[in-house]
């Protein structure tokens, strides 16, 4: 078992949509309320999703405007709390499952300090070499589960997402721009660091 430091969690913002007009923004508390009162009014059925602005993630909400229970629901605060067994104290370490070939194993613990200490140096070394690609990566995905899930069915879906993965910021304003508002705009906002220099979004 290797274990690892998590990072210390926020409470999520969110962005909750009712068909392709955007209901609510803030705290996943707000937003929830915003969400039950919008299931329990009355008129013509629309679904409402809830995206999570850091990842774009869908969040799947109950009537009450509650995280639906769900393993993909579980916040990394959840997780810290879950009741741990009496012993030693972890000093915020986590222990996490990784499978390498033996000669990976015995590698590592030649290194200074073993293993743990080994694999958090080349953790960091990546991370300084490829933040910038991991980041535009990230903004990439981030973009893309949120248009999937949402504009699918929108002219220049297509094209999006190609500009998207492509890297190309005006080819992704002009496909994105005859749009509902609202998820344009939340699209461009969730896809920047993708595009660069990034769009300008237009009223």
């Amino acid at each position: 078992m290797i274990s690892r430091h998590p990072t210390r969690s926020t409470p999520p913002r969110v962005t909750a949509f009712r068909g392709h007009r955007r209901l609510a923004a803030g705290s996943l508390d707000d937003v929830g309320a915003a969400v039950a009162a919008a299931l329990a009014s009355r008129g013509a059925p629309q679904p409402v999703l809830v995206f999570e602005d850091a990842t774009g993630r869908q969040i799947d909400l109950d009537e009450h405007g509650q995280p639906a229970p769900s393993p993909a629901n579980a916040t990394a605060a959840e997780v810290e709390a879950t009741p741990r067994s009496p012993g030693r104290p972890r000093l915020g370490v986590v222990a996490r499952e990784v499978t390498l070939l033996p000669r990976h194993w015995d590698w590592l613990a030649l290194q200074p300090g073993g293993a743990s200490v080994a694999l958090r140096k080349l953790v960091e070394e990546a991370r300084k070499t490829h933040g910038g690609k991991d980041a535009v990566r990230g903004a990439q995905e981030r973009c893309y589960r949120f248009v999937h899930a949402i504009a699918g069915d929108l002219p220049g879906y297509e094209e999006a997402l190609r500009a998207l993965f492509g890297g190309r910021p005006d080819d992704f304003s002009t496909a994105t721009e005859s749009w509902p508002r609202d998820v344009r705009d939340y699209a461009r906002t969730l896809a920047d660091g993708a595009l660069k220099p990034a769009s300008k979004n237009k009223s």
